[in-house]
């Protein structure tokens, strides 16, 4: 048997603004006013899908579901920027959108221009690109 990564899921508690943050680092997600009142909301990111769903969906099917507290993700979804000075600038428009950053951007020992942010749920969210 050979399994493919098909989905990334994220169970968010406001998914207007889990929208409003992956659009802003360039995901191709439908506005907040598209998606209206859906309690998911899925798009391809190249090969592998997207899929942001409500407490209330998982709750549907799995009522004994509790969020992990805040900002103790178990994993991170990483967006590579075209240059490094791209990471300084997505991470800027990350903080002054209102968005919680954790590591402000720096040139990482592995030769990568690195920062973390997190999203509306506190997931983490790094931003890299190659030290040029």
């Amino acid at each position: 048997m050979k399994l493919r990564l098909a989905v990334i899921e994220l169970v968010v508690a406001d998914l207007a603004a889990s929208l409003t943050f992956y659009r802003l680092l360039g995901l191709d997600l439908p506005s907040p006013a598209e998606a209206g009142t859906q309690p998911h909301v899925q798009a391809d990111v190249g090969g592998v899908q997207i899929a942001f769903d409500t407490e209330e969906t998982i709750k549907s099917f799995h009522p004994e579901w509790t969020r992990p507290q805040k900002g103790q993700t178990q994993s991170a979804i990483a967006f590579q920027a075209g240059s490094p000075a791209e990471v300084d600038e997505a991470y800027r428009a990350v903080i002054d959108a209102g968005y919680e950053g954790e590591l402000e951007p720096w040139d990482a020992p592995w030769g990568q221009r690195y920062a973390v942010v997190h999203d509306p749920d506190g997931n983490q969210v790094d931003l890299f690109a190659p030290l040029e």
